[in-house]
């Protein structure tokens, strides 16, 4: 299939059957993330991956009670950064200049772009590390798709809750989307074969 049958293949699935996904896919999944783009490269969040069931019971009872909770193979919480701060840009200075083998003083005029998202308050700094997340978080469903995995976005779900379980607070994190990935259940999702409903291409796009 093209990527265009896939991307028409692929629904928010409802229901999951169990079986685990390999851990290649797995793999490839997450190296599709590391590899997203985000504003300056900076990758301000960290993506949790939960398998454990007993801490996805805990989810479900105390955070979302979704099926896919309990039913996925795989669950992936997007936490953005609460505060970006000096020694984070810092960190991300010494990291080009080692992967690009220059030295870290040439990269002072880029440094110095950061300093407004430094200065910004924690509500300034979520909001935009939050849309960098979100980046990687639609990387994430395209890649699933990819690789014949069904996957279910979510938004539903008790942040703080969330955010207590995983012990994100003191990680300078905040949840902002999880992802569930499996297998559709046929025998129990009733949109397993209902159409996708979209937009027209003349209704979506104005083209000047």
């Amino acid at each position: 299939m093209t990527l265009i049958d896939k991307l028409n293949w692929r629904y928010a699935t409802k229901r999951m059957n169990g079986t685990k996904v390999p851990q290649e896919k797995i793999d490839r999944i997450l190296e599709a993330i590391r590899l997203a783009p985000t504003s300056f490269g900076l990758q301000a969040f960290k993506v949790i991956v939960i398998e454990d069931p007993a801490l996805r019971e805990r989810i479900y009872n105390e955070a979302c009670q979704q099926p896919q909770i309990k039913e996925a193979s795989h669950i992936l919480v997007f936490a953005a950064n609460k505060n970006v701060s000096a020694e984070q840009v810092n960190d991300y200075m010494n990291l080009i200049a080692s992967t690009r083998d220059i030295p870290v003083d040439t990269l002072a005029g880029f440094r110095a772009a950061f300093d407004g998202v430094v200065a910004g308050t924690a509500e300034q700094n979520f909001i935009w590390t939050a849309r960098q997340a979100y980046i990687a978080f639609g990387v994430a469903i395209v890649a699933a798709t990819n690789e014949e995995v069904d996957a279910t976005p979510m938004e539903g779900f008790n942040p703080e809750a969330l955010d207590k379980i995983l012990g994100l607070p003191e990680q300078n994190l905040g949840s902002t989307t999880i992802l569930t990935l499996g297998y559709r259940d046929e025998s129990n999702d009733n949109l397993v074969h209902a159409a996708k409903v979209r937009k027209s291409r003349s209704a979506l796009f104005d083209f000047k």
